[in-house]
Formats: structure tokens, sequence, C-alpha cells
């Protein structure tokens, strides 16, 4: 059951990059969507999926338990990263899971959006994909010397040294937004 719970980056970054790759052109085979609207509903499900990713990361992943059960859940669902964060495949979360709950997305999201879903999922599940990259790249790699640093370091200091703070793993962007940026 423990085999279950790892997951190595490669298997939902492939998986979700051709999810989305075929939500498009299916999206574009059946003229659901122009160009321009489907590159406006792929950013916003992008930006999206950075705003979900920072609100699970602090409320849900980083609650604070009022009952042994709430306990439990925390470490299972993130507790244990943080106390094994170089551990590289505990970094995504297992394959069935994600399929299931992008599964729910997609209808979710077309109960508002209808046909759009085509090009907003796939940017959410692109936000996804990106998130992916950016935590398993802090945690299983040495700090780069280029623009990726400042993500490395922003996700270091909640590790390291503020984990009350900077929530935002693929953008400090919504760190800045909620004022939890961590203190220089």
């Amino acid at each position: 059951m423990e085999r279950l719970t790892r997951t190595h980056i490669a298997v939902p970054l492939v998986t979700f990059t051709t999810i989305s790759a075929i939500l498009l052109v299916y999206g574009f085979q059946q003229s659901y969507m122009t160009a321009l609207g489907a590159s406006l509903l792929f950013v916003g499900g992008f930006m999206s999926f950075t705003l979900v990713e920072y609100m699970m990361h602090r409320y849900v992943f980083h609650l604070n338990p009022k009952t042994e059960k709430q306990e439990k859940f925390a470490y299972a669902v993130h507790g244990v990263h943080h106390d094994y964060p170089k551990d590289r495949d505990r970094l995504a979360m297992p394959i069935p899971l994600s399929l299931a709950l992008s599964t729910g997305f997609f209808f979710f999201f077309q109960l508002f959006m209808g046909v759009n879903v085509f090009a907003f999922l796939p940017g959410f599940l692109m936000g996804y994909a990106s998130y992916l990259w950016v935590h398993y790249m802090v945690h299983a790699f040495q700090p780069p010397k280029n623009f990726w640093k400042v993500l490395w370091v922003h996700h270091g200091i909640h590790h390291y040294k503020d984990p009350g703070n900077a929530f935002g793993v693929s953008s400090p962007f919504w760190d800045v937004v909620f004022r939890t940026m961590p203190r220089k």
C-alpha cells in the first residue's frame, strides 16, 4: 500500500501534458474555440491553478488540526513531506488520485463554462505540471544559477525557515497578494 503513495515526477508531467494537448486538439477540431479565445482561457486556467495551489497549500496542507483525525490527515497529505523534503518520490500526488481530481475538475469547470473547458482545463493542468516541476526542482537539485533561483529560494524559505509563510510554489504572486511573503 505504501508503494502507491510514491510517484516518479515524469509520470504526472507526461500524463498531464498529454491530456492537455488532447483536450486542446479536440476543442479545436470541434471548433469550440478560436486561437485567441483558447489562449486567454489557457492563461486563465493556468493562473487559476496558481490560486488553487496557494489556497490548498495554506489552508488544507497547513491546517491547524483540532482533532487526532485532522492531525493524521494533515500529516498524511503534507506533514510527511515537511519531515522528508528530499524524498523525490513523494513530491507528486499519486497518479490515480490526481487523475480522479482532474476528471472532477473537468466536469466542475464544464458546468460553468461549457465547451470552454477544452482550453481552460489544459491551462489549469499545465499550471499543475509547472507546480510539480518547480517543486521537484527545489527539492531534488542544488540552487540553479538562473531565473528559477527565485522560486527555489522562496520555497526553501517555507521549508527551512518560515513554514507559516511563502505558500506559493510555482509563483510568489499570491504570497504578495495575501501578505504571506517571508521577511527578508
